[in-house]
């Protein structure tokens, strides 16, 4: 693979400039979604700045961090770092603090042979990878902040689609030329050029890391014109009908089987239940991602039978399927050795031939990685850190009337619930996941207010023991 050029370096820093414009013209919640949203879509994929001991500069953390920076600087503001609840806030130092446990229980290099050897977690690494978590969460902590209200969401939703819509063309490009984008404009390709070929056809990639990314973010574009078109007015239907199609077709370009069978889950979901099930059956699922991995360790997934109903639509898919099953087996044997803080980072998590020193598994999920890395204290921070606000909105859902709820929560919820079960096969924790579940919980905070502003009201009333007067 070809290195980047300095065009993708200039981008990377360019994007400063455009999230400085972005927050000098437009709204705090406009310009959150954009900085984060758009240097996900357009900045190089890999092409970092490195610096010794902090993280590096790269299309995930630019954005964060400068989504934090203009907010001091530019609105003047002072962000929160933690929730109301006690359960964020154990949740969030645990994600933020747990490395530190996992570099202190990695100490030790791992020789393979006398060529090989892994090397042992250092002192530095507890600062570089401790801000790096913090980082991640940057979306989160903001997003909770200026996205909490019902309008926001919608903006959230907008965005989705209209980042979609444009998308499209370049992914309908490099669905029909070859994915070449990255390649022309940023001078490499980004991952395996076999993994694009399917079905007769390309995945498109764009400047994401896989075809299986520009699927994910395909899927949540849809799913937003979905949820805009059920509330959309009469007259405004025919087009969003439209945008519907346009974006269920940028969708099977994609040619990815799990998307297409979330939207066919999701789409009548959105458009036909109401709002208090969709919140329960988001909750629902969060809380059936978050057991998973227990789930798997009691053989309580029917895996045999899952590859049986693959294989009955493709043979290379359950061949694919069965050999990330097997390598996830692999990985939990490996994590049970380091179960509570992991292995830490370098690969330590993963089997190495013991001559060669060549990689005999490769881990795809998010959950497999989580656990892998910081074991299972790091897999509960961050899994609990995404399913926490589905569940406390599913909460607040059962004291209110369904209509009292916003439409564009309980959409966002569904659209964050399946981000989640795509984290067991894939490794699609993004910024924008973050966003959504910091908007989310933001949300979710703002109506357990309202509901203990109208409890105490009722309270307080039920103690004035003086009659009502009327004026006649």
């Amino acid at each position: 693979m070809a290195d980047p050029n300095i065009i993708a370096y200039m981008m990377l820093l360019v994007w400063p400039v455009v999230a400085w414009q972005l927050y000098t013209r437009l709204d705090p919640a406009r310009a959150l979604i954009w900085t984060v949203l758009g240097g996900y879509l357009v900045l190089p994929p890999i092409a970092s700045i490195a610096f010794p001991v902090i993280p590096d500069f790269d299309k995930s953390s630019i954005p964060n961090l400068m989504a934090l920076l203009l907010s001091v600087l530019v609105l003047k503001d002072r962000i929160g770092f933690l929730p109301v609840g006690i359960f964020g806030r154990l949740l969030i130092g645990l994600f933020v603090l747990s490395p530190l446990a996992t570099v202190l229980t990695n100490g030790d290099a791992l020789r393979l042979h006398h060529n090989h050897t892994i090397p042992a977690m250092q002192a530095y690494d507890i600062l570089a990878v401790s801000t790096n978590q913090l980082i991640y969460l940057l979306p989160f902590f903001l997003a909770r902040r200026y996205l909490a209200s019902a309008d926001s969401l919608r903006l959230v939703l907008m965005a989705l689609v209209g980042a979609g819509v444009v998308y499209s063309f370049p992914m309908l490009i490099e669905a029909r030329l070859s994915p070449q984008l990255n390649v022309w404009i940023y001078g490499f390709f980004q991952h395996d050029f076999n993994q694009s070929i399917r079905s007769g056809g390309f995945r498109p990639i764009v400047f994401l890391q896989h075809g299986l990314w520009v699927a994910f973010f395909a899927l949540m574009a849809l799913a937003s014109s979905l949820v805009i078109l059920r509330t959309a007015p009469p007259e405004d239907r025919p087009r969003w009908m439209m945008i519907v199609l346009w974006l269920a077709f940028a969708l099977v370009i994609c040619r990815s089987l799990g998307p297409m069978l979330y939207a066919a889950a999701l789409t009548p979901a959105l458009l036909v239940l109401p709002r208090r099930l969709q919140l329960s059956i988001a909750a629902l699922i969060a809380c059936i991602v978050i057991v998973y991995p227990m789930l798997r360790g009691a053989h309580l997934i029917p895996l045999d039978q899952i590859v049986a109903f693959a294989d009955g639509i493709s043979t290379d898919r359950s061949g694919s399927l069965a050999y990330r099953i097997t390598n996830e087996e692999l990985l939990l044997t490996r994590a049970a050795e380091r179960p509570w803080f992991g292995w830490g980072g370098y690969g330590r998590n993963l089997i190495h031939d013991i001559e060669t020193g060549e990689l005999l598994t490769v881990a795809d999920g998010e959950w497999i990685l989580r656990i892998g890395n910081y074991g299972w204290l790091g897999y509960i921070a961050e899994f609990g850190l995404l399913g926490l606000p589905l569940i406390a909105l599913a909460r607040e859902a059962l004291s209110k009337r369904g209509a009292d709820l916003s439409p564009w929560a309980c959409g966002m919820a569904l659209i964050l619930a399946f981000n989640m079960v795509d984290m067991l096969p894939n490794a699609t924790l993004i910024p924008f996941t973050w966003l959504l579940a910091g908007a989310l919980l933001g949300y979710a905070e703002t109506l357990a207010t309202e509901r203990r502003a109208e409890r105490n009201a009722r309270w307080l009333a039920s103690l004035d023991p003086r009659p009502q007067r009327t004026v006649i």
